[in-house]
């Protein structure tokens, strides 16, 4: 595995822990250990800069969506300070996952996000 895969798998890694993050607390530490303090988050429901406004857009997920986890689907693919990857909310009840899409994102020199560009491929009717 190179340096840069390493480099894209721990971002993403990072990634997923804050947007698994049930407790507030737990969540303001995972936005900031993946997040740069100016970092951005922009998919079609949102468009957000700075950790708190991140966190509250993952808060709100997890309002919309108790219950549900997010779970990457495929392999992190990057160059340069840009990767992308596939991921999916699923039902921790029943496996359903009624909400895939595909984010890309941008890192700083030490491997912290700077920007997260996401596109939602299957959402649910009225979400």
């Amino acid at each position: 595995m190179s340096a840069n895969t390493d480099r894209y798998e721990s971002a993403v890694a990072r990634y997923f822990e804050a947007w698994n993050a049930s407790e507030p607390e737990e969540l303001t530490k995972a936005v900031a250990a993946a997040w740069t303090a100016d970092g951005s988050y922009t998919d079609p429901l949102a468009d957000v800069t700075g950790l708190d406004r991140i966190a509250a857009v993952i808060a709100a997920a997890h309002e919309q969506f108790p219950g549900f986890a997010f779970r990457r689907t495929g392999a992190v693919d990057g160059h340069h300070d840009t990767a992308r990857f596939t991921w999916e909310l699923v039902s921790e009840a029943d496996g359903s996952a009624p909400v895939a899409g595909f984010d890309v994102i941008t890192l700083d020199a030490d491997g912290r996000i700077r920007s997260v560009l996401g596109f939602l491929d299957r959402v649910p009717a009225g979400a």
